[in-house]
């Protein structure tokens, strides 16, 4: 049976969507922090593979480690190989029970909370994404301060909830899209807001994935989940599952690096990467939420994300910004080479491009790594000329992990926090609906609803959860029963 956890919660749709809105132009509230800038808080960590270890290992020097959270005994205990990275394995952190002895090692996050919780200050996650908002949920029910691997979570009532519980307990969030804390991207909103390029219409920003890249291109596209297969031994597979409400068995297809993929666990190449390429032009417009998106595929998949996706949102003006709209390309297709570029070609593994009045800004690959100015003779005459040079405003961040330690620790609004990372990957996730569905869909973001004909996508907007996973399950009060001996 299927329960929607939207009927569930005491509040509707309307009520907490106007607040979510709100905020969006609004820096969260955060308390006065109950530590020192030296001193060190208790940190735990749910998720432990490859991209999860090496999340907790860049944090860990800066707290203590107190619990971690890992279904898979081959993280939690022996560590392994991360993922394949140009034919080389690139390995992180060893298991947790190497990397930080004595630490309290659990299956289940709802036992280490409930066990825990008075000890634990702050926590981070790093499972797959149908998991992000059961733990974040009872992490800032509890109190916590909070990190969430991108994407925020896995559909829009589940970020617009996480993202009204944050202001509610005044905790200090922030959410992995590591690019958000470069150089290149306050560059490249301080170059837009000084009026290099003009005024902004179009944005075109694409990925390799899912036709390449990691834990896509193994996976030839399928139509229907995978034979099951028996689990490894350790691997506990009904906690792994969380609140993905249906009868799906363990596969290598799913576990441990190809889960990205399969929509009910995963958000496609747009859900992986989206968060890094579409950040730069989403903060420096100050795109907000669309208004329609329409969606170009072959080959609609319910069941896993298909290759070549192109999606186009369509963004409303804003103040005196004019209306932009934003193209996005899934692998293999690509946008057409523009005139603006010269002889640059576009990266094919991805990238971003704003094509202003003025000119353009674009930068090859996920993250704003590099970005430049064109035309090319826009490029060398700012490079060369320093009364071209634009002043920079915008404060500097080191990086994303500690930017949330010292919001952890002093009170400060870490770059990515949920007022601003939630209607982001709202912006992702409805591109994902889009495609899923394969039909466009018009939004209304105050309502929080589908009012076209798309009701595949209006069901989408609030995912069921089984029984232990939904909100009122969270709670001290009630997550016990769920938990097994």
């Amino acid at each position: 049976m299927n329960h929607s956890r939207s009927k569930s919660v005491p509040i509707s749709r309307r009520s907490f969507s106007k607040g979510a809105v709100a905020a969006l132009a609004a820096p969260m509230f955060l308390p006065r922090s109950a530590f020192a800038a030296d001193d060190k808080f208790n940190l735990a960590w749910i998720g432990l593979g490859a991209q999860g270890s090496y999340n907790l290992g860049s944090c860990a020097r800066h707290a203590n480690v107190v619990a971690v959270c890992e279904v898979d005994q081959r993280s939690r205990e022996a560590g392994g190989r991360g993922w394949r990275w140009k034919k080389q394995w690139v390995d992180f952190e060893p298991g947790a029970k190497a990397a930080y002895p004595g630490v309290k090692i659990y299956k289940d996050f709802r036992k280490m909370f409930l066990e825990m919780g008075d000890k634990i200050d702050a926590v981070g996650i790093s499972t797959h994404d149908s998991c992000h908002f059961a733990a974040a949920c009872m992490a800032i029910e509890m109190g916590k301060h909070v990190f969430i691997q991108k994407p925020l979570a896995h559909s829009i009532y589940e970020i617009r909830t996480l993202q009204q519980m944050a202001n509610e307990k005044k905790v200090i969030t922030q959410m992995g899209n590591q690019g958000h804390a470069f150089e290149g991207m306050r560059l490249i909103k301080e170059w837009y807001q000084a009026g290099l390029i003009g005024d902004v219409e179009q944005v075109v920003a694409w990925t390799n994935r899912p036709a390449d890249g990691i834990g896509f291109k193994n996976v030839p596209t399928q139509t229907q989940f995978p034979p099951v297969v028996p689990a490894p031994k350790g691997l506990d597979w009904d906690l792994w599952m969380g609140p993905v409400d249906k009868e799906v068995g363990y596969s290598k297809l799913l576990h441990p690096f190809n889960w990205r993929s399969w929509w009910d666990f995963g958000c496609g190449g747009l859900g992986d990467i989206g968060c890094h390429t579409i950040d730069a032009p989403f903060w420096a417009l100050d795109l907000g939420y669309p208004t329609r998106v329409d969606v170009e595929v072959e080959q609609v998949n319910p069941v896993f994300t298909p290759e070549g996706s192109v999606v186009t949102y369509h963004f409303p003006a804003r103040d005196s910004k004019p209306p932009v709209t934003l193209k996005w390309y899934e692998g293999p297709k690509m946008p057409p080479q523009l005139d603006i570029l010269g002889d640059v070609k576009l990266n094919k593994e991805g990238g971003m491009l704003m094509i202003g009045s003025k000119g353009a800004i674009y930068h090859p690959g996920m993250r704003p790594n590099s970005p430049r100015l064109f035309p090319e003779t826009k490029w060398q005459e700012y490079r060369t000329n320093p009364d071209k040079r634009v002043p920079k405003t915008l404060p500097r961040v080191d990086n994303i992990f500690v930017d949330w330690i010292n919001g952890v620790k002093t009170g400060s609004t870490p770059c990515s926090n949920f007022n601003y990372s939630a209607p982001l990957t709202e912006v992702i996730v409805l591109g994902t609906m889009a495609i899923r569905t394969g039909k466009a869909i018009e939004w209304d973001s105050k309502a929080m609803k589908v009012t076209n004909d798309n009701p595949e996508a209006a069901r989408l907007v609030d995912v069921p959860a089984r029984a232990g996973w939904r909100k009122e399950d969270l709670t001290k009060t009630n997550a016990g029963k769920y938990i097994k001996a």
